[in-house]
């Protein structure tokens, strides 16, 4: 959760530097571009959370299954 709010602020800021001086409609398309390199960012990085999850749940899952295999 960290690095994605670490992300969103990131994008802040560049839309930020990004808008000074700069034309409108130039500065829109770049703000756009950067928006969807970080949804896509933000995107494998929950998969990769989700991911994590799913493998502490199986390692939760098979360790009672071999403190079970280790006493028989």
């Amino acid at each position: 959760m960290r690095t994605i709010l670490a992300a969103a602020m990131i994008f802040m800021l560049s839309v930020g530097l990004s808008a000074c001086g700069k034309g409108d409609q130039s500065s829109a398309a770049r703000d756009a571009e950067i928006q969807q390199k970080l949804q896509g960012a933000m995107q494998k990085e929950q998969q990769m959370y989700q991911g994590m999850q799913k493998g502490v749940e199986n390692l939760k899952k098979k360790s009672p299954e071999q403190k079970q295999e280790t006493t028989k």
